[in-house]
């Protein structure tokens, strides 16, 4: 049986505090998902799920580290 180790990544406090500031000033309320990384065990699989941050409906996809914010899709 394969087994899948599940392992949470949280969004980096420094952008989490930046987008928080930006969109006070705004009155809109963001909501933060935190990413996974997903590996197969014994097997050299790995799945990294990116962090969410959702504003008005519109999903922004977020690796931490990263220079770039991906709308809807990488």
């Amino acid at each position: 049986m394969v087994g899948v180790t599940t392992k949470e990544v949280s969004i980096d406090e420094e952008l989490k505090t930046r987008i928080q500031f930006i969109y006070n000033f705004y009155h809109v309320k963001p909501t933060f998902i935190n990413g996974s990384i997903r590996k197969v065990e014994k097997k050299n699989i790995n799945y990294i799920e990116q962090n969410k941050i959702i504003i008005k409906g519109t999903t922004f996809l977020e690796f931490n580290h990263g220079r770039n914010v991906y709308v809807e899709d990488l």
